[in-house]
């Protein structure tokens, strides 16, 4: 066996897409590995619990809190596990795709143990919680679903991604995740030029795909920038929401969802989170491009309003368009956390709201800020997560501030990969 080997009993799966090993070193140096025991955790990727596998040590450290490791060949599989849908992203490979070698309803299974391990271990909150797939899902294998992709030139100017955790590229001659659109572009087929950052969208309304190269439109057909003032620089994303077909413009390098149909079942489960809300006042925080805010305005009628809390100004530039019409919405660009606790000029917007909905970043909304939207007593609170931990953080602040968890919803909006999408409700206790 190769000496840089160990042999690791799997345990539990863990947060972050690996699962959790114990290694026991004796004070003659020698060692042993039980995934129940006690001793060193070592955190596994590539594995499944209850699998018996040699592993690669990737990060060590006396002093480590714990140690990472590799999965690089399987003695006893679990039952779980399938052929890789994407080889490239598996042991020593890139980031994106780190539960490829698990069945689909696995993987969900796999991310509704992590919410509620997340919910039970900083939320003190039990909770199961089943994920759901996204239309389409189970018919493409779990591939075919990014509608954006950001890619790499290395030395030798192939397209590739970061190796996980690490600067170091890898060439690739495909991205299964890829939506067929971008397929087309044959991204993996051209040399670029070395470092050379390279994004590409294809929205999944119909509109045509863009690419931009360090920033800057690219005219792939041709193989060079394209130099047009006109260059277009933006996408058309259309979204059917409760009956009606909403087009938003999106600013190529701005955020927005990235699975094919999650503005769709997103804007939808926040709806239905919403309950009535007709003639209401919605404070509608981390607003992006108006996904959210668009179809909350339908809500609450004439007669409510919205208020919209961004901070990106390219967003807000691309909200303001679709709600340039739209006399009850009004927006807010300013750092969520300084206009929520009146640091900033445009608080004097927020005063009131009789529901709150908010989609921060993956790090969550923080104390500051679930304490300040408290302190408006709002009789809901719509809290669309992209990571469980960030989530059960906040609700555990929600729960100091007289707020309990209610209703919560999962989505499988990252197959492949750990991540996971959820909505939670919050109402006073």
């Amino acid at each position: 066996m190769d000496s840089d080997l160990i042999e690791l009993e799997i345990g539990p799966i863990a947060h972050g897409g690996h699962c959790v090993a114990r290694l026991d070193v004796d004070d003659d140096g020698t060692s042993g590995a039980d995934g129940r025991g006690r001793g060193r955790v070592v955190f596994v990727r590539h594995t499944l619990p209850g699998e018996r596998v040699l592993a690669r040590f990737t990060e060590t450290g006396d002093g480590a809190t714990f140690w990472r490791a590799d999965a690089v060949e399987v003695l006893v599989a679990s039952p779980d596990r399938v052929p890789s849908a994407w080889p490239a992203a598996g042991p020593g490979g890139v980031g994106g795709g780190e539960l490829a070698h698990v069945s689909l309803p696995a993987q969900r299974a796999w991310k509704s143990t992590v919410i509620a391990e997340q919910l039970s271990r900083l939320a003190h909150v039990e909770r199961e919680v089943p994920v759901d797939a996204a239309p389409g899902d189970d018919e493409r294998g779990g591939l075919g679903w990014r509608t954006r992709i950001e890619l790499v030139a290395d030395a030798s100017g192939r397209a590739g991604m970061s190796k996980f955790r690490s600067h170091d590229v890898l060439a690739l001659d495909s991205m299964p995740l890829a939506s067929e659109p971008i397929v087309g572009l044959g991204l993996f087929a051209k040399t670029w030029r070395p470092g050379a950052r390279i994004e590409a969208v294809a929205p999944a309304g119909g509109d045509a795909p863009l690419v931009l190269v360090d920033g800057e439109p690219f005219d792939v057909r041709r193989g060079r920038p394209d130099p047009r003032p006109n260059a277009r620089s933006s996408v058309n994303e259309i979204v059917e929401i409760g009956g009606r077909t909403h087009v938003f413009r999106v600013g190529a390098g701005a955020f927005w969802q990235v699975h094919r149909e999650a503005p769709g079942v997103l804007a939808r489960a926040v709806l239905g989170a919403l309950g009535d809300v007709d003639g209401a006042t919605v404070l509608d925080l981390y607003s992006g491009s108006g996904l959210f805010t668009v179809p909350i305005s339908d809500a609450v009628g004439p007669t409510g309003a919205v208020v919209a809390v961004e901070g990106d100004a390219r967003a807000v530039r691309d909200a303001r368009r679709v709600v340039h019409d739209r006399p009850n919405v009004e927006l807010v660009q300013g750092d969520v956390g300084r206009v929520m606790t009146g640091e900033d000029d445009s608080s004097s917007s927020v005063v009131h709201a009789d529901v709150v909905v908010l989609d921060p970043p993956r790090v969550g909304a923080g104390r500051v800020v679930v304490e300040a939207i408290a302190a408006l007593r709002p009789e809901r609170v719509v809290y669309v997560a992209c990571d469980p931990a960030a989530l059960a953080r906040d609700i555990a602040y929600f729960a100091g501030a007289g707020y309990v968890l209610g209703d919560v919803r999962a989505f499988d909006l990252f197959p492949m990969t750990h991540h996971v999408e959820c909505v939670a409700v919050l109402v006073p206790a």
